[in-house]
């Protein structure tokens, strides 16, 4: 009737209708603007986890690196150490080995010497009576300054002790044992002169096995002093050689252990931010997820709601024509 008799407008219905639609628009955009952020902070946070489980990942890889490495390390210090306390005793054996070689050269060569002496002085004496040519005698007495003003003065100088040792020859190494009894000769000898030549042959073969003796004894010598010296040479270069190796791998251990540390730090702290990141996804699921969910049902509706709004208005405005429209499609109601 109001529109028949053309007596009232629908302006507050058509305001009402125009403020809802424009809440139905602003709450789109506020839902539009949530499923943005909402989707475009599942990404970031996301991408950020997996960033965070790689690096953690990489890091689990590198300190297990690091500790076999510093394990290696230890292994060959240890090793390194045993060997040259291992070295340090072959030195000590072969040092104490080598004072006794040379301890028993020494005596091999003052018992030969003495031998030799003794066989000489034999020699010497049997030429004094046999071949007076061949005979040397003792050095004669050196006088001291006291003895000549002594004698000068006409004094008599004390007498001479006479040699100690193997039958007053003064060759005392012997001493202690009676000398073995001489070797069987070859048979009767005729004369003295045969006798005392076959002797002296015989003292000239002994003299002649011990200067033999003593010759081999001082190459043995000479050859066992100089492996010893060799050995000491190679011994002392290769303890610096592994001290050395000591030092500088127990630098690098030490440096290993910090970046294990440093590594550990870091593997720790990134699990943290971890924690924090899988937290702020939860709290985003609690956010977002109803949104997102049901977003195109929302938008759905809102867009038929507005669309009827719309259509409301448009026959609100076209009264006459409208109506008949409206009626004519049965939408008209009571």
């Amino acid at each position: 009737m109001a529109l028949k008799g053309k007596t009232a407008g629908f302006e507050k219905v058509v305001k009402m209708i125009d403020e809802m639609i424009g809440n139905l628009k602003t709450e789109q955009g506020d839902d539009d603007q949530k499923k943005a952020y909402c989707e475009e902070k599942f990404d970031a946070t996301d991408d950020k986890k997996k960033s965070l489980e790689r690096s953690i990942a990489d890091s689990g890889i590198a300190i297990e690196e690091m500790e076999g490495a510093i394990a290696q390390l230890r292994d060959e210090i240890a090793a390194l150490e045993t060997g040259i306390k291992e070295l340090d005793k072959q030195v000590a054996e072969g040092t104490e080995q080598r004072k006794e070689e040379n301890a028993d050269y020494k005596e091999l060569m003052a018992g030969d010497s003495a031998a030799k002496e003794v066989m000489l002085f034999a020699k010497n004496r049997l030429n004094k009576f046999y071949n007076p040519k061949l005979y040397v005698p003792p050095p004669k007495r050196e006088l001291s300054e006291e003895d000549r003003i002594t004698v000068n003065m006409g004094g008599t100088l004390a007498p001479t002790q006479p040699p100690a040792g193997i039958s007053g020859t003064g060759i005392t190494v012997l001493a202690q044992g009676a000398p073995p009894p001489p070797p069987e000769t070859f048979g009767a000898y005729k004369n003295k002169g045969e006798e005392q030549g076959g002797v002296t042959a015989m003292i000239d073969l002994l003299v002649a096995d011990l200067d033999k003796e003593m010759q081999e004894a001082e190459v043995t010598e000479k050859n066992a002093q100089e492996d010893y010296e060799k050995l000491m040479a190679e011994s002392a270069e290769k303890r610096a050689q592994d001290t050395k190796a000591i030092t500088e791998k127990g630098a690098a251990q030490s440096q290993a252990e910090e970046s294990l540390a440093a590594e550990q730090d870091t593997k720790k702290s990134t699990a943290e931010e971890l924690m924090g990141t899988e937290k702020e996804i939860h709290a985003l699921h609690g956010e977002c997820d109803w949104l997102l969910q049901y977003f195109d049902a929302r938008k759905e509706a809102r867009a038929g709601e507005t669309e009827a709004l719309t259509n409301a208005k448009a026959v609100l405005n076209g009264a006459d024509y409208s109506l008949l429209q409206v009626k004519r499609h049965g939408f008209l109601r009571a």
